[in-house]
């Protein structure tokens, strides 16, 4: 059984984690980490490793939603290093995305982070969403041969 008061630490900093992502705070955002910032983005294969690479992730995916934000987020307590996350992420395509020009469509999706942790310090977060049906959602259909695969990756960083 995980200490009460390790536990309530790690609730501080994911609930500061969140809320300096959705506050484009990049430096609080990073402050959540250990070390070396790391994300996972399952559906696409990306990988951010560190400093730069957390950042320039996080200002592109801003640049196309700048209102994205995190809805019903519950937390669980897998084992001694573990926290899953679920939430609903929702945003308004409001800038270019892998190149397209805005829509103005929102999108709605159920999120699992899988959030790795030393201590009170968070080591990596594994992000799994469905890209295709935000994709859809956004009414970027024709980007749907991208989602899922490399491309779609390397595009999202231009």
């Amino acid at each position: 059984m995980m200490d009460p008061e390790l536990k309530s630490r790690r609730q501080a900093v994911l609930k500061e984690h969140f809320d300096s992502e959705v506050d484009h705070d990049w430096e609080a955002c990073l402050a959540t980490f250990k070390d070396v910032p790391r994300y996972e983005i399952v559906a696409t294969g990306q990988i951010h490793e560190g400093r730069d690479e957390v950042l320039a992730y996080h200002q592109a995916q801003r640049a196309a939603f700048p209102d994205q934000r995190h809805e019903n987020v519950r937390m669980h307590f897998a084992d001694d290093d573990t926290v899953i996350c679920e939430f609903d992420l929702l945003g308004t395509n409001t800038g270019e995305f892998l190149g397209a020009a805005p829509t103005g469509r929102a999108f709605r999706l159920a999120v699992i982070a899988v959030f790795t942790f030393d201590g009170d310090r968070i080591t990596n977060e594994r992000v799994y969403l469905d890209g295709a049906s935000m994709l859809r959602q956004i009414g970027h259909e024709e980007l749907l041969p991208l989602a899922g695969v490399e491309e779609f990756a390397a595009a999202q960083l231009q």
